[in-house]
């Protein structure tokens, strides 16, 4: 029975001739889908929709790269290691070709010459791998497919041969990519067989759709008026060539003159039209095409169009959060087992040795803002006090643990290299108390005895006068003075015992804290006139919350640092100013009791 057969009879009825010989549907069926590598090539290269659907997922998926889990020496030699072979670039340039050609690979060089023998990554010592190279299906042609169903490599090739020689390279030492994986690889023909599909390969239609769209819509932009003059006669009077010269003289004056403040000017006979074409369905059509890309390539139109969402219940946060749980997904059940053998060889070339502990996470894709991390952090905290509490661990072990832990969520970047400086070590409780003829300790009185009181903590800038001088090149006449400056981390009208509020820990030693430039920052209006320069900082967030979470009080529903620039904007029009995003410098926090007449202090200059 043909396929055509079968898509007839599965239901019929003569009298409206579904399913019949009169049904147009009837006679739809699939064809196979040929592209050859230079029609590839010239869609990635000439059409920029192609090119995005094609990279997006692979940059996607090695932009954060991955978080190694082991001794801080052990990941700096593995890091290291892949900096010097360059296997981010590598791994990512074979995701972007195999996407595009359907199949690509990266050879591991190890300088053996014998490369049809597998690859034993525990023969592998400390320097091992010489280099990494990356080829496509064009260079890699697939022998034989094995057949043996106790192989592991049932299915697929045994070997591959570079094309116009007898080498051979066992695929242990290749780590193989595909497109989108062939369902019968037996199946694909020319430098197909064995690999996979391009992705273009069934999205094309789409991408063609939206290409041709948005160039008729362009092409329609010169026809958007036309007008429109009935000449009596016209055919019969073009025989005479003396009248087609005097008629294009005429249209020619006739254009020239015509205008908002002209006239035109017609025979008694004649009559003129105009004709517009309308664009109001337009964008919907344009829309429409872009959602059959972004499904076709998988990726949500936020990210493959750089527009956010639209509609009754959009949300582009979430289409963008399962998106990115699909390319995680990917890195798990593709890149990560087609790297097992280069993994292993890796660490056995950095290290020299293949340590059981050694391991790695891929790194989160989505960003947290500074309040999540500063959530985060606090969770973390929780938890490693808890953990602590418990007595379930060693000590050592756990501060260990709770090292790389903080480092690793971006808590506190500077933690480890603080402890090598500072010491890890916490004085004694003992230690410098005078004792008693008995040698016991005199009891201390307890640092928490200290009346509550009101508390308002903040930071100076340092840089203040690089502020300023910008908020003057904004247009704005009137600032607070350089040295009042500062950064609000707390104002609690409760009162709190401030021994128990801490220290920050974040900082350089001396109580300085830097933010580095660039980043999101915003110039906004708070108040009775009060302006503003907002920017993020995880540290400050956190150490806010810390505050709180010690019994301050915060009169506002979130927090956000911001610096004051001035009470007095003027005519400057915010919308209009140009954030400051240079380096912010800010001193050692101050400890005070909330002035609640700090506004008859505000001078500006």
């Amino acid at each position: 029975m043909s396929a055509f057969t079968y898509l007839k009879d599965s239901l019929q009825n003569l009298v409206a001739g579904l399913g019949t010989a009169r049904d147009k549907a009837s006679h739809s069926h699939y064809a196979l889908p040929v592209m050859d590598d230079q029609q590839l090539l010239n869609a990635f290269r000439g059409s920029w929709t192609a090119q995005k659907g094609v990279s997006i997922p692979a940059v996607d998926a090695c932009r954060n790269w991955r978080n190694w889990q082991a001794e801080k020496a052990q990941i700096e030699l593995i890091e290291a290691e892949e900096d010097r072979l360059n296997v981010k670039g590598k791994i990512l340039e074979a995701l972007l070709k195999a996407r595009l050609f359907g199949g690509a690979a990266v050879f591991i060089g190890t300088g053996e010459r014998d490369t049809a023998s597998e690859l034993k990554p525990d023969r592998i010592g400390k320097g091992g791998i010489k280099y990494l190279t990356v080829m496509t299906r064009r260079q890699l042609s697939a022998t034989e497919i094995e057949q043996d169903p106790q192989s592991p490599r049932f299915g697929k090739p045994k070997a591959y041969r570079l094309p116009g020689s007898t080498v051979e390279i066992h695929p242990s030492r290749l780590v193989i990519f595909v497109g989108v994986p062939h369902p019968d690889p037996e199946l694909a023909i020319g430098t197909g067989f064995g690999w996979g599909d391009s992705v273009l390969l069934s999205a094309m239609p789409a991408v063609r759709h939206y290409d041709e769209t948005v160039a008729n819509v362009v092409s329609l932009v010169y026809e958007a008026k036309i007008d429109v003059i009935n000449i009596p006669n016209l055919m019969s009077s073009m025989q005479d060539k003396n009248y087609e010269r005097l008629l294009l003289e005429r249209l020619r004056l006739a254009a020239t003159a015509k205008g908002i403040n002209g006239t035109l000017i017609l025979d008694g006979q004649e009559t003129h039209s105009s004709k517009s074409a309308s664009f109001g369905t337009l964008p919907d059509v344009i829309a429409k095409t872009e959602q059959g890309v972004a499904g076709a390539f998988d990726i949500p139109g936020t990210r493959m169009f750089g527009q956010s969402s639209t509609g009754l219940g959009a949300n582009g946060e979430e289409n963008t959060r399962n998106y990115y749980d699909n390319v995680a997904s990917r890195q798990k059940l593709e890149i990560k087992p087609a790297m097992s053998v280069l993994d292993e060889s890796l660490i056995r070339s950095a290290l020299g040795s293949r340590p059981k502990e050694v391991h790695y996470t891929w790194a989160p894709l989505w960003q947290a803002t500074a309040k999540e991390r500063a959530d985060i952090g606090k969770t973390t905290a929780d938890t490693i006090k808890a953990l602590k509490d418990s007595g379930l661990f060693p000590e050592e072990a756990l501060s260990t643990a709770s090292v790389n832990l903080l480092v690793e969520l971006s808590v506190m970047p500077g933690l480890e290299a603080a402890i090598e400086k500072f010491g890890a070590e916490l004085p004694d409780d003992d230690d410098d108390l005078p004792s008693t003829g008995a040698d016991q300790p005199v009891a201390k009185k307890a640092i928490t005895d200290a009346a509550p009181r009101s508390l308002y903590v903040s930071r100076k800038v340092i840089n203040g006068a690089e502020i300023i001088a910008w908020a003057k090149s904004q247009g704005f006449e009137s600032t607070v003075p350089d040295a009042d400056l500062h950064v609000t981390v707390a104002y609690s009208r409760n009162p709190v015992d401030w021994m128990k509020v801490g220290e920050s820990w974040s900082g350089d030693g001396k109580g300085q804290l830097k933010i580095a430039p660039g980043g999101a920052r915003l110039i906004d209006k708070f108040g009775e006139g009060a302006v503003v320069l907002l920017f993020n900082s995880s540290e400050l967030a956190w150490r806010h919350v810390s505050i709180v979470e010690a019994g301050a009080s915060w009169d506002w529903p979130d927090y956000q640092p911001h610096i004051t620039f001035t009470y007095e904007p003027g005519s400057v029009d915010l919308s209009k100013v140009e954030p400051y995003r240079g380096a912010i410098e800010f001193g050692p926090e101050i400890f005070e009791e909330v002035n609640t007449e700090w506004k008859s202090t505000i001078q500006e200059v």
